[in-house]
Order: structure tokens, then sequence, then C-alpha cells
């Protein structure tokens, strides 16, 4: 399936010098692809954008085992378009009874990429999660031994702490003392939403990272509720004040290799989010390429873009860098504001508006 028929472009100008920016192709490395008739409309979004994504484990049952993981894989790369040639990397959710043996086998063997921690009941699916990380040494202990990364969603569970500031916890009582206990422990701090997660990563460099999403660059917590409340801008971990978005965009398009792109572009009904209790979650997918390479240009740093995309997240997973190439176009274009899933939809961030860059062709 090619890129033009999957993104509706506005109509375009008289033929002229329109800017162009090749890169080598993009990794995503937080994918949310869910299951079934949802994994079939929103894959070929990601596929056509990005060589390889790390695959979220969090379905009903979420993926604990290594045989879960191969049959997941299996259905992804069914769901793969024709000609389509996008990688899944699949990761192991980690819970209170994960075997370090079961670890070590699955990532020697090639199934999986990383382990995700989920503190019990932080996000979408995170019931089974981890309910104290400090009994989870000895899984920590053998992936660290092993190279193994793990991909913690950085949020405290308890219900007492203000939801903006449940990041900010969770790096103080449970992050900062993991670093300490595993300091050999390869980690990536998903969704980064603050500047002191930003100066916490940067702290660590060498063994910690940290993911950003489009949706991140470019709302507030004030864009949730501007004009009433927008269920589709609500995602775990929510948005933040401003200067929290600006150390975000500093983070991004500095060239620090020690950030990269990780959309979490996370999929849901248009009726599980406009309900009475919504559902968490951004579907960027779509949109992503489009976003990211817009806040590069407005921050001028367009020549640290392929770094961001391309280069810093295969470096710390230890993996080779893609072959071939992706070409973005400063020239208009719309995409569709939904996508549909069977009867229902899934509304696209940032769908139906004007974007100022466009996809174009991609070369092996």
């Amino acid at each position: 399936m090619s890129v033009s028929t999957l993104f509706d472009k506005i109509p375009r100008e008289a033929p002229g010098a329109v800017e162009t920016l090749t890169i080598r192709r993009p990794d995503d490395w937080h994918v949310h692809l869910r299951d079934g008739a949802m994994l079939k409309a929103v894959l070929p979004f990601t596929a056509a954008q990005f060589r390889r994504g790390i695959i979220m484990p969090n379905l009903v049952p979420p993926v604990t085992s290594i045989e879960a993981a191969l049959a997941y894989r299996g259905r992804i790369l069914a769901a793969r378009p024709e000609g389509c040639d996008f990688a899944p990397l699949m990761t192991c959710y980690l819970t209170d009874a994960t075997s370090p043996d079961e670890i070590e086998r699955g990532f020697r063997d090639g199934v999986w990429a990383a382990a995700k921690l989920y503190p019990a009941g932080a996000t979408t699916n995170a019931h089974h999660g981890v309910t104290d990380i400090a009994a989870l040494a000895p899984v920590l202990e053998r992936m660290e031994k092993i190279g193994m990364p793990v991909l913690i969603h950085g949020e405290a569970t308890d219900p007492a702490v203000d939801i903006f500031d449940r990041e900010a916890v969770f790096m103080e009582e449970e992050m900062l003392p993991l670093l300490r206990r595993h300091q050999g422990l390869k980690v990536v701090v998903e969704h980064v939403t603050t500047a002191e997660t930003v100066a916490l990563v940067r702290a660590h460099a060498g063994r910690a990272a940290g993911t950003i999403t489009p949706h991140h660059l470019i709302i507030n917590r004030t864009s949730i509720f501007q004009g009433g409340l927008r269920p589709h801008l609500y995602c775990l971990p929510v948005a933040k004040r401003e200067r929290h978005r600006l150390a975000l965009r500093e983070a991004a398009t500095s060239g620090d290799g020690n950030f990269f792109i990780g959309t979490d572009t996370a999929p849901h009904l248009r009726a599980a989010k406009q309900a009475e209790c919504c559902s968490a979650g951004v579907f960027g997918g779509a949109t992503a390429l489009q976003t990211y390479v817009q806040v590069f240009d407005e921050e001028g740093a367009l020549s640290r873009f392929e770094a961001f995309a391309a280069e810093n997240g295969a470096r710390f997973y230890g993996l080779p860098l893609n072959e071939g190439t992706i070409t973005l176009e400063k020239r208009p274009c719309r995409v569709s504001p939904v996508v549909a899933v069977g009867e229902e939809d899934v509304v696209v961030f940032r769908g139906g508006e004007d974007l100022p860059w466009s996809l174009g062709g991609t070369r092996p």
C-alpha cells in the first residue's frame, strides 16, 4: 500500500521549489497496535512511516510469555500491507510472577527486544502490572546481566497523588532508587512529560534514555480543556504545564542522544473516548512524522532530526541503523480526521488540520 493511499493531501500549489528533507528510515520505539480489526486498521499508518517499532504488550490478556509474543508477532506480520517490510520488535509485559529464566530465554532467542514495566493500574490494561518494583529485583538483575532494556511507564499509582504530579513522584520514589540499585541496567523512561524527567535522563546518560511523543510536543494541559473538554487529547501520562512542553521540545531538538521517537500512538474507538469514563490514549500514528518534523522546523533544528528519528534509539538498543531513506516535503498536507474500524472509527491526532509537512516517498 503506498503512502498516497493512506494520507489525503490538500490540493497542491503550482509547481515550484519545494523544501525537502531526506533522512535514514526512522523507527518508533513505543507503539500500541492493539489486535484484531484495530490492528489491521492502524498498522498501515505506522508501517508507512517507520521501519521498526517497539510493540507494547498490554493486550487482553497481556503478552507475558514467549509463546504469546510469537503469536502476536505473527498476527502483526500477517496484517502488514502487501510489500511492506515493517519489523515489529516484541516486548514482555512484566508481572509480579515473571520468571528471570523466561526473560533470558526470550531475549537470547530474539523473541523480545525489551521488557515493559507497568506499575499496576497505571494506564490502559496495566492492572496485571508490577505491584512492588523492588521485589522485581531478580528479574531486573538478570536483565542487567544480559543487556536487556526495561521500558518504564513512570507514574505513581497512589490515588492520593495529584494526576499532574504522578510522574514527578514516581521519578523520586521509584525511578531514582531503581537506578541506584541496578547501575548496569538499561532503562527507557517512556513518554517523558516533565522538565525534571528530562534532567533525570540526562543525569544518567548512557544507561537511561527517554522517548518523547508527538502530542506532548504540541499540547499542554490547557489544550485538554480549551473550549470544552477534549477527550481525544487525554492520555497517560497526561499533558503538563507549558514550561514542560517547552522543555520537551528543547530535549527532542537539542541533538542529545538520550532522546528519541516513541509516538505512544494508542488508538481507542471513538465510543471509548467520548464516554462517561474516557479511555486514555492519543492516536498519533497517522501524523507522527509530520508533527515531529514540524517541531524541528519551528525550532530551527532540521539538521538534528535524523538523529532523533533514526539513530539515537537504535544505538541505545544496540541495533543496526536502518538502510534506505524517507523523504519529507514542506508542502501542505491534510490527513483524514478518522480511521474506520469496521462500522466504528478512531479519531486521528491533528487529523483534518492543514499540516505544513507531508510524507514523501521511501527508498529501500
